[in-house]
């Protein structure tokens, strides 16, 4: 029992964090909120993003990727689904959705890059090609201060029906992005050309993670006591009905962009490790730039944007676990035959 919460020690958190930085957040009165948010500098999350993103880079082993990097297929077919299909499939599923943070929430989730350490350790887990899940992770999140804007800018006033109150600004968007996004990453993996450095990373590698998710979790506590307001508000069509549609939204695409990813790969002819990691890196998606992002509309008629990306963040992390477990009793040579 105890071993299982110390394994999963991150998602227990979020459990405790984002209700109690709702019940915080709409049991502060106006005067409180608002010295509150003056308290804290505005840069706070973009720093924390940042801090988040350096340390989640150089702890990523980049001595595999030349292999990946002769065969570029697998990397490039993930990359397809995760920066097209998935957004594709968003669009009508967001136009379902019962309220306008949901809406916006739903494509945040479908349009941000693919996990930074997760996607290879689910990779690994399942025995696949780390490699390519590596090469994926660094494509996507490298690319997203470019892809993700874009795609937003089309998304969200398709869902919310050009609503005036949504207004995204896609060069600054870009413009944040490469600062506390680009930026970070691109340090990371440079950090790691010192033999030192990379040997320090490797070595503290779990502690340095343990940082990194402290800080997604001060953000998600910042970000859940800014939407507590809306919620004492009664948050106009929020309920369980559309907690519970948004919620099975995001499990639906994720198990789209997985089947797609996975099939895709089998029909073009990937080996089966390629697919393994096609099918993780693909569908998975990173917290800290979701969270991020649904914080730049915070201040709209979207305050519990952030919800949905924590709802496909913390399925997918039960989902893969399951989908890992089935694939090593299944691969070549195991029970069942490809």
């Amino acid at each position: 029992m105890l071993d299982s919460l110390r394994r999963r020690w991150f998602l227990v958190s979020l459990l405790i964090v984002i209700p109690g930085g709702l019940r915080l957040g709409s049991a502060l009165t106006s005067a409180q909120f608002a010295w509150l948010e003056a308290s804290i500098p505005r840069a706070s999350t973009s720093v924390l993003v940042g801090v988040i993103l350096f340390l989640m880079s150089v702890t990523l082993d980049n001595r595999r990727l030349r292999a990946s990097l002769a065969r570029p297929g697998p990397v490039c077919w993930a990359t397809l689904v995760t920066f097209g299909f998935l957004p594709l499939a968003a669009w009508p599923l967001s136009r379902m959705q019962r309220t306008v943070d949901f809406q916006v929430g739903l494509a945040i989730a479908a349009c941000v890059p693919c996990t930074m350490a997760a996607a290879s350790v689910w990779t690994r887990k399942a025995q696949g090609n780390d490699a390519v899940s590596l090469l994926v992770t660094l494509l996507t999140n490298g690319a997203c201060f470019l892809v993700t804007p874009l795609w937003l800018w089309f998304l969200v006033p398709s869902a919310v029906g050009g609503d005036a109150a949504i207004e995204l600004d896609t060069a600054y968007l870009m413009k944040k992005l490469m600062i506390s996004a680009l930026l970070p990453i691109v340090l990371g993996q440079v950090c790691r050309w010192s033999a030192t450095c990379a040997a320090f990373a490797d070595l503290r590698k779990v502690p340095l993670g343990v940082v990194a998710q402290s800080c997604i979790l001060v953000i998600v506590f910042w970000e859940s006591i800014k939407a507590g307001p809306k919620l004492q508000d009664g948050g106009s069509g929020l309920g369980l009905a559309a907690v519970a549609l948004v919620w099975a939204s995001c499990i639906l695409l994720h198990l789209l962009a997985m089947a797609a990813a996975w099939w895709g790969a089998r029909a073009i002819g990937f080996a089966w490790d390629d697919r393994v990691a096609i099918a993780f890196a693909s569908s998975q998606k990173t917290l800290p730039i979701g969270v991020y992002i649904a914080s730049s509309f915070s201040d709209q008629n979207a305050a519990l944007a952030v919800l949905p990306m924590l709802m496909y963040h913390a399925s997918q992390l039960f989902i893969d676990t399951a989908v890992a477990d089935r694939l090593v009793r299944v691969r070549p040579g195991g029970d069942r035959p490809d």
